[in-house]
């Protein structure tokens, strides 16, 4: 992409990056070096990583070799040698979902010595920063609201003093609903339901049938059992369901009204813990599911929000998470607003 002519030309001197981003999702790891102006200068993509079921160290070698695909990326088209990767590492990690678990991550985190600092958070807070804006010298902290809908279904909030709210996200056993897999089990269940006869018909099962490519919902759900459909191949079924819901299928409809219920009590809550629902409190939705923006599940989300905190500022985000670790690390480094203008510019994100 271009160059913004707008903007103050780098300096030789600012392509040495002074952040590296990562987002380390359940799908896909991407990592962005970021020089001090905002300088895009170098990114990878891997593959995704989940704690829970490797353990750190096993997460962080996965993260280690994207990193290391960045900078050889970096060295050559800038001549880049040695040293610490950046001045700071912001990794923004699915499945670190409790403090002591983002502890662990950035202990892990800074002993690969690609910084000379490191910050470890939730994905969910890259998401967040994404869609704020960027602002200046005492323009006042970075505050609001997001809830993310992708493979999963996260929420957090921050407070203009600093208070931070956000949720178990440990899934059915922390009282979560949503996300791509279980709206893909939700799709899986009413299927097989309209096949058998215990339930309404529904185009659900013929998509299901389509895209698994079957003839009957039971070969899927005996592929599932036995292990040789993975489960989660069922992620993919979330395009289904809402193709369904806007074709007018009411069995479709239900889940998607679900959803948008889901969505809205954790933003409304969260609003709630933090007194934000008098002021004009940005609300940024992020993720896969929501960024197909169908229009029953969005209008689902803004009336329940119209409602409950009227200075709501619903803000629909479609851009990289690393792009929200990477404003985050040019926070930490004090980077000028001009920096995170280019940075935006580079992933083709608006001001919000």
């Amino acid at each position: 992409m271009a160059d913004n002519p707008l903007l103050p030309r780098p300096t030789a001197r600012a392509l040495r990056p002074a952040v590296l981003a990562i987002d380390g999702g359940n799908s896909k790891t991407d990592v962005a070096l970021v020089a001090g102006d905002g300088t895009l200068l170098a990114s990878a993509r891997g593959p995704g990583i989940n704690a829970h079921e490797v353990g750190v160290d096993q997460t962080v070698l996965i993260l280690d070799a994207v990193v290391k695909q960045a900078v050889a990326q970096l060295s050559r088209r800038h001549r880049y040698r040695g040293g610490w990767v950046a001045q700071h590492t912001v990794a923004c990690l699915a499945n670190a979902d409790l403090p002591e678990e983002e502890a662990e991550h950035a202990t892990a985190v800074q002993a690969q010595g690609w910084s000379a600092t490191a910050t470890v958070v939730n994905d969910t807070f890259a998401i967040l920063r994404a869609g704020l804006p960027d602002g200046g010298e005492g323009s006042g902290p970075h505050w609001g609201v997001a809830v993310v809908c992708g493979a999963g279904i996260n929420c957090v909030g921050v407070a203009p003093d600093g208070r931070v709210t956000r949720y178990l996200a440990l899934g059915t056993i922390s009282g979560d609903w949503g996300g791509g897999y279980g709206l893909g089990l939700e799709v899986l269940w009413h299927a097989m339901r309209a096949e058998d006869g215990r339930g309404p018909d529904t185009v659900l099962a013929r998509y299901l049938t389509s895209h698994f490519g079957v003839e009957r919902v039971e070969e899927v759900t005996i592929g599932i059992h036995k292990g040789k459909i993975p489960d989660d191949d069922l992620v993919g079924l979330a395009p289904v369901l809402l193709r369904a819901a806007d074709e007018g299928d009411s069995v479709a409809a239900t889940v998607v009204n679900r959803l948008a219920d889901e969505i809205s009590v954790m933003a409304i809550t969260a609003m709630r813990r933090l007194d934000l629902t008098r002021l004009a409190t940005p609300v940024v939705l992020g993720g896969g599911v929501i960024t197909a923006r169908n229009p029953l599940l969005m209008s689902g989300i803004t009336g329940q929000l119209a409602k409950a905190a009227p200075g709501a500022e619903v803000r629909v985000i479609d851009v990289p998470p690393v792009a929200g670790a990477a404003l985050l690390g040019l926070d930490h480094v004090a980077a000028p607003p001009s920096a995170a203008a280019r940075l935006r510019a580079a992933y083709g994100m608006p001001r919000p």
